[in-house]
């Protein structure tokens, strides 16, 4: 099958008859496109690559999913509604089978979004997926790293370190094991494998928040980066992380810091707010499905820093690096 077939047969489909601003979509060179009137367009790029975004084993369909949420992951972070996105597909070979089932992921949480695929690529090689998502906010309203200010809160939205928790438990569970932790493995791993992107919690948190991120490579890295950008430091209480009731019941404790911290793969929101500002903001994101938790505050000493029970203690200060970790990762 060539590539022209294999797009007839997979992702036509994927551009539903009336999308809004789709003027022309898969099928032409360049896809034409219409922004909403008085928006400006926000864009992002993701690629995940067999074997260091996602283990070898994943599922064809979690790996379609993952791919699309990784990208509205981003533009949650800037408060953006999604429109449009492109993928670029590289396969070691046509295997119908596996296709089938990344559309079925891929499919399933555009439509949940309304987002239409309008273009992109196919080719032959190592297993890799390029995706390219653009979305709209009202012009000059999209959340930043860069607006944090000395006396902020530093919030996160859900629960942190179960897709690392989920990445270290690969292995099926022990013959052995109770109903309760097999239940909670599974919950760790649909984390890893098919992370919701916050996208209801950014649009709700557009007007309220003073900065935001998303949370892909570990809260201590992702958090560093919007401290620089916007020139102010933090302090983060380790006992206010959020965790699941499955990542309580599987972490150690002395693993608990590093895999909120630093494991990566969440796909959670970090947003600062002025104190003024909370509650309307949990309640607004509460309506989204999810809670926002404060876990620190923003300060004018640079860097980050953490504490338990009022005492200063060593904690990361890094999340993942694509350059120096050989470990599968989102």
């Amino acid at each position: 099958m060539d590539e022209f077939a294999l797009i007839r047969r997979h992702f036509s489909g994927l551009t539903p008859a009336g999308a809004p601003g789709v003027r022309l979509g898969i099928g032409d060179d360049a896809a034409i496109l219409a922004p909403p009137p008085g928006h400006e367009l926000l864009m992002t790029s993701d690629t995940l690559v067999a074997g260091r975004h996602f283990p070898l084993q994943t599922a064809a369909a979690d790996i379609g999913w993952k791919a699309l949420a990784v990208n509205l992951s981003d533009l949650a972070a800037m408060g953006a509604k999604p429109l449009w996105c492109l993928l670029a597909l590289t396969l070691p070979a046509s295997d119908d089978g596996w296709l089938a089932g990344f559309t079925e992921g891929f499919a399933a949480l555009a439509q949940a979004h309304g987002i239409a695929l309008v273009g992109g690529d196919t080719t032959r090689g190592a297993l890799s997926i390029t995706v390219t998502a653009v979305g709209s906010a009202p012009a000059g309203t999209a959340l930043r790293r860069s607006g944090a200010r000395v006396g902020d809160v530093v919030c996160v939205t859900g629960t942190l370190g179960d897709a690392a928790l989920g990445l270290r438990r690969l292995a099926p569970a022990a013959p052995s094991a109770c109903a309760q932790t097999v239940h909670d493995i599974a919950a760790l791993r649909a984390r890893l494998d098919r992370p919701t992107p916050r996208v209801a919690a950014g649009l709700a948190l557009r007007g309220l928040a003073t900065a935001a991120i998303d949370l892909s490579d570990g809260l201590a890295g992702d958090l560093g980066h919007l401290l620089a950008a916007s020139g102010v430091g933090a302090v983060i209480d380790a006992d206010l992380l959020p965790m699941s009731n499955a990542f309580a019941q599987q972490a150690e404790d002395d693993q608990r810091l590093a895999l909120q911290a630093a494991g990566g793969d969440d796909y959670e929101l970090c947003v600062c707010l002025p104190p003024a500002q909370l509650a309307e903001a949990q309640a607004a994101v509460a309506a989204s499905g999810c809670r926002l938790t404060v876990i620190g505050c923003i300060d004018d000493l640079p860097g980050l820093r953490w504490q338990r029970a009022g005492q200063v203690i060593a904690g990361p200060q890094h999340g993942y690096r694509h350059f120096e970790s050989a470990a599968a990762h989102g």
